[in-house]
């Protein structure tokens, strides 16, 4: 052997070594810093491609070279506006029907469940699939958001690495928004959203041991994104008016007013559309793979009068933050945009709200500037101010994220001078819409799969425990007499050992016991087998250790 040899040996010895103990004990501080840079670089180029994805199969489909001028420059047959949206449909339909469960896909309010509930983690092969539905559905007429997609996306990575090394607790929540906050910088250009973000929403905390990863995270996205585009922004903005501050105000209040009741109207369309599609297609029997390939149609059919519904939507969002449409026909596009978005998230094709909300919300933002200027014309500033305004005044309230949603539309546009109308616009929708709607549209959607994850740790925390892995064996020093367990039994009290402790503590209160048998029920004629007892103090305590890990990890 030589020297040459041996060295190599050593080398590969002690990263065998150092890989070990990196899954053994987890990351230290240094690696941890480096794994947080490392998912952070994949995420961002993992929204990079997804977003050249779609502008591929645009520009293929579509025959058009910059799709940010798609409705502009198309050169179709009409005939294929109709066909494109159910041939994508239709591979929508098919691919999640192979990778998801129930053919839904997954977006953000996954990747809030799995910061939640599931230690950091996502499904991979379900989020791939999502991905890949989401890039068809918006390279082929879908009309919806990338942002959805893009981050559950950069969760599976954070998953896979997650994995990888056995990160757990903090440490995989840590890395999970790290690859959130990557992928909206790399996506939007907004590095200062895009870590915020990954807190407001995703984390649902502002914990100081999170905010510097993930800051670093969000860098590397945006440096990510100047590469790639120049660190242009999204959106050129055209001539703004001065804010005539106190005389302007009271409009930008009332604007929040009308933007709120929108962004309500926009998230109880989807969910409305899509509680209707599937008791049609249940009741009709048709195959929940056909879903997708029927609101294609739907859209094709929009699209042939109104093409500024395919896609994301920037094209004319542009076009209504520099003033180029007139007030009856911003009006139609964000009544017909509001349809297409719900026939898309309703008919379970792919994509994300964020874009919609956005173009959504500047149409109403300039409907709602071009009366006020008309009416008040010697107190008023020019009608694109507004539409600033409300593309982020809907934007926060569908997604429930102010503090970052007012970010990201002066990184979108690159204006930072009108933050007073922007802000009081953001803060009167989102105290409007949560009086209307109580959550956002991502913890509306995991309250409506039995998850409650809004009002917090202790509204889901014990949902996390099985009752089999806190309850008491029959062998325990502490365990009950077996006779008092059958009479307990006999009198109708027990619990399944796969119930949690969520279904528990009802059974408590009511029957007013410290402790209930967990039995496993036989089949009929067959004895039911004793497992155990849950104990009320148990319970409690596992619960209040789960509570205090939490507060220490917020607050940390």
């Amino acid at each position: 052997m030589t020297e040459g040899d041996s060295i190599s040996q050593r080398i590969k010895a002690r990263l065998h070594r150092a890989a070990q103990l990196l899954r053994d004990r987890g990351p230290d501080q240094l690696q941890f810093w480096l794994i947080a840079l490392l998912i952070g670089t994949a995420s961002g180029f993992a929204a990079l491609f997804f977003r050249r994805g779609i502008e591929a199969l645009q520009a293929t489909l579509y025959r058009v070279d910059d799709v940010n001028r798609l409705v502009a420059t198309a050169n179709l047959p009409w005939f294929l506006f109709l066909v494109w949206p159910i041939l994508g449909g239709l591979v929508v339909g098919i691919i999640l029907h192979r990778t998801t469960p129930g053919g839904r896909v997954h977006s953000v309010a996954d990747v809030i469940e799995g910061a939640a509930l599931r230690d950091g983690r996502v499904e991979v092969r379900a989020g791939l699939g999502s991905a890949l539905a989401s890039l068809i559905t918006l390279g082929s007429g879908g009309s919806s958001g990338r942002e959805g997609p893009v981050v559950h996306l950069a969760a599976v990575i954070a998953t896979w690495v997650n994995d990888l090394i056995r990160a757990r607790g903090i440490t995989a929540r840590d890395l999970l928004g790290c690859a959130v906050a990557a992928a909206v910088s790399a996506s939007f250009n907004a590095p200062i959203a895009g870590a915020l973000f990954a807190l407001e929403v995703v984390l649902r905390h502002f914990a100081l041991h999170a905010f510097a990863p993930i800051v670093i995270a969000s860098a590397v996205g945006t440096v990510i994104n100047h590469l790639h585009f120049g660190g242009v922004t999204e959106f050129r903005l055209g001539e703004q008016g001065a804010l005539a501050f106190y005389r302007e105000l009271p409009a930008f209040l009332i604007l929040g007013l009308v933007c709120g009741a929108v962004a309500v109207v926009l998230m109880k369309a989807i969910f409305w559309t899509d509680k209707i599609a599937e008791h049609w297609r249940a009741r009709m029997g048709i195959p929940s793979w056909l879903r997708p390939a029927i609101a294609g149609a739907l859209l094709g059919v929009l699209a042939l009068g109104f093409p500024q519904i395919i896609g994301v939507g920037y094209e004319t969002t542009s076009l209504a933050l520099t003033g180029q449409l007139v007030l009856w026909h911003a009006v139609l596009l964000a009544v017909v945009k509001v349809m297409a978005v719900a026939i898309t998230m309703g008919g379970r094709m792919g994509g994300g709200v964020f874009s919609p909300s956005l173009m959504v919300g500047a149409l109403v933002g300039l409907s709602f500037g071009l009366i006020a200027t008309s009416v008040f014309p010697t107190v008023s500033s020019v009608p694109t101010l507004y539409a600033l305004a409300g593309m982020g005044a809907v934007a926060a309230a569908v997604l429930g994220a102010p503090i970052s949603t007012t970010l990201i539309v002066f990184e979108l546009t690159g204006d930072w001078q009108t933050g007073l109308a922007v802000m009081v616009a953001v803060s009167t929708s989102v105290a409007l819409a949560s009086r209307l709607v109580d959550h956002s549209f991502f913890l509306s959607q995991l309250e409506n799969r039995g998850l409650h994850v809004a009002p917090g740790p202790q509204a889901y925390l014990l949902g996390m425990f099985r009752v089999s892995n806190v309850m008491r064996k029959p062998n325990d020093k502490h365990a009950v007499p077996s006779d008092e367990v059958w009479e307990a039994l006999e009198a109708g009290f027990h619990i399944e050992p796969n119930a949690t402790l969520e279904d528990a503590m009802p059974l408590f209160r009511r029957s007013m016991r410290l402790w209930i048998p967990v039995v496993k029920m036989g089949g009929e004629g067959e004895a039911p087998q004793i497992l155990g007892t849950l104990h009320h103090v148990d319970a409690l305590q596992r619960y209040n250790q789960a509570l205090a890990a939490t507060a220490a990890e917020e607050h940390s």
